[in-house]
């Protein structure tokens, strides 16, 4: 466990369990939950030999709390500075919900890192509304 400061110098915390020189498996959780909601499935993992991975997210969990950095590109390269920082390139990413949104987008995003599998579940698609507030 640790943490990660981005670009823009937010602290992401993350968990990173298992051998290093094991296949990865890195889970994105959804709005509003936290790294804490994958710890199931990454013990499961982690008993089958894997290198298991979780943040999170910007504003959720132990990771700073900012009012701003909200979508899909800031958590695309929050993401990347972890993959980075921990030298997880070609990694399984299991997103859900949001984390599947953010999933999509990374491997958009980020197509340098060769990502082993996208498993995206009940999914949000890697967009926000368009809003007053939310022009982009």
């Amino acid at each position: 466990m640790g943490y990660v400061t981005t670009k823009d110098g937010v602290d992401i915390f993350y968990k990173d369990w298992g051998p290093r020189d094991a296949p990865v498996i890195f889970f994105h959780h959804g709005w509003p939950l936290s790294s804490d909601d994958w710890d199931a499935q990454m013990l499961f993992f982690l008993k089958e030999g894997f290198r298991v991975v979780a943040h999170d997210r910007r504003g959720h969990g132990r990771s700073t709390q900012v009012w701003d950095g909200h979508d899909m590109d800031h958590y695309a390269d929050d993401v990347a500075a972890v993959v980075e920082h921990l030298g997880v390139q070609g990694a399984v990413h299991v997103g859900h919900s949001t984390g599947g949104g953010e999933v999509a987008h990374y491997v958009a995003r980020y197509p340098n890192d060769p990502v082993a599998k996208a498993v995206l579940i009940s999914a949000v698609p890697p967009l926000m509304v368009k809003t007053e507030s939310n022009p982009d």
